[in-house]
């Protein structure tokens, strides 16, 4: 099933199922990611440099907005 598929499911739920259903998914996710609010100016200038020496040696290949929210929603 796809996520537009469950999503569909799940909206035919009952407001409070739904809300159930909210709260164990989001209940199930970690964060990973450091919010900017939570690192220093100069951590944040050191990762956007490490970041960035990454896609310079091709370590990563960077992805297009639109390619993220495609892989995303697969």
């Amino acid at each position: 099933m796809n996520i537009d598929q469950l999503a569909s499911e799940a909206l035919r739920l009952s407001s409070q199922d739904r809300a159930i259903l909210a709260e164990t998914i989001w209940g199930s996710l970690e964060d990973p990611y450091i919010l900017p609010a939570d690192i220093s100016d100069e951590e944040a200038i050191a990762l956007a440099k490490q970041r960035d020496a990454e896609i310079e040696r091709g370590d990563v290949v960077p992805l297009s907005h639109k390619e993220l929210m495609n892989k995303l929603r697969k």
